[in-house]
């Protein structure tokens, strides 16, 4: 058997694609956030949705 060539699969794979317009002042706020904390635009967004699901249990 030979070995797969490739990136190994995700244990949670995204699959789902989001566009979004912003104007400038939320991408300047996105982008200071994504900065501060020496992360990705997209891993920022998945963080304000967690803190949304987070303010639907209080």
């Amino acid at each position: 058997m030979t070995k797969k060539v490739g990136r190994p699969y995700s244990e949670n794979p995204k699959e789902i694609r989001l566009t979004v317009r912003l104007d400038k002042k939320h991408n300047d706020i996105l982008e200071r956030y994504s900065n501060e904390n020496g992360i990705t635009k997209n891993e920022s967004v998945r963080r304000g949705i967690e803190k949304l699901e987070d303010k639907e249990t209080e």
